[in-house]
């Protein structure tokens, strides 16, 4: 038989044992999605917070520090929810683990949530109460940046292909939505002539949260697939309009109270969205064992090619006599 007369073998197209996943998908349900969220928006409004008080802007420091308090309370709810028991929260507060983000992030979440709630406290409380009030804020205020990117390492600590890879950019994404966040609170609640720290926050929180996003999208290889199709897909693409929007009106609703509102509207659902984009990619990696094992074949055949690439002393291996 010539050659010719030989069928043509099809390239192979990788399938796992009957589908499955290699690795587990997460078994978290969207109420981590919402706490990510609702994490972010505690931090960026602590950083409101401060920054209001600093420069003398009441209504953006009240604004802050009510929302640092009721965020991390339906942050709180989210994550005790998900974990199905109240008494795993408490029973993570035995140890202290250094190594562990969840073990971390729990001890942040409790001291933030001091802090926040005893600054909250100042606000609708007596004046006698103001300087324990700031005290407790500029307290949030420093373990704000930690709570805002926490969560990112503890994605990407996982076995998740597309956060795991991911690891460089999730900080920035994460902390970019938590400053856009917390200037969309700023924006709503405040008059135009106290919004100028919040405006400042969402040009600087909308550049962040864009590069890394970006990043995340295009420098993957097929590991950034999982974010730029399906509903991951959609609610990233729904993310940059909307932060782009809500940027525009922060830059443009100097004079304008209705614009500057719906700039913040728009911040914090760009918010939203982001972190739930975030959150379904990963899912999604998990699930198609393809994300698993191609870039795995990639990187050793990237390592066997290292190997056996001769040396310049005309050695075919790493290891001469």
């Amino acid at each position: 038989m010539s050659p010719r007369d030989r069928s043509v073998v099809p390239a192979a197209d990788f399938r796992s044992y009957y589908g499955r996943p290699v690795v587990r998908p997460p078994v978290w349900r969207h109420d981590i999605a919402a706490y990510l969220f609702t994490g972010g928006l505690a931090a960026g409004s602590a950083m409101l917070a401060a920054g209001g008080d600093a420069t003398g802007r009441p209504a953006l420091r009240r604004a802050g520090r009510l929302t640092a308090l009721g965020a991390l309370g339906a942050s709180t709810y989210f994550l005790i929810n998900d974990l199905g028991r109240p008494d795993r929260f408490h029973h993570m507060l035995r140890v202290a683990k250094p190594t562990s983000p969840m073990s971390m992030g729990t001890w942040i979440l409790s001291a933030f949530g001091g802090a926040a709630g005893v600054a909250a406290a100042a606000e609708i409380g007596p004046a006698v109460l103001s300087p324990l009030g700031r005290a407790g804020q500029y307290g949030a205020a420093a373990l704000a940046p930690a709570l805002a990117t926490y969560t990112a390492v503890l994605l990407a600590d996982t076995a998740t292909p597309s956060w795991n890879v991911a690891y460089p950019e999730l900080p920035l994404v994460f902390a970019g939505s938590a400053l856009a966040s917390g200037a969309g609170v700023g924006l709503l609640a405040a008059p135009v002539r106290e919004a100028g720290p919040a405006r400042r926050m969402a040009v600087l929180g909308a550049a962040l949260e864009l590069y890394g996003a970006h990043r995340v999208e295009t420098t993957k290889g097929l590991l950034s697939e999982p974010y730029t199709t399906g509903r991951a897909g959609r609610l990233l693409r729904a993310g940059r309009a909307l932060t782009a929007a809500g940027v525009l009106g922060a830059v443009l609703g100097r004079r304008s109270r209705a614009v500057s509102a719906a700039s913040g509207l728009s911040l914090l659902a760009a918010s939203l969205a982001t972190r739930f984009g975030i959150f379904e990619g990963g899912v999604a990696s998990a699930k198609d064992p393809k994300y698993t094992v191609i870039p795995q074949k990639e990187r050793l055949l990237a390592q066997r090619t290292t190997t056996v690439t001769p040396s310049r002393g005309g050695s075919s291996s790493p290891i001469t006599g």
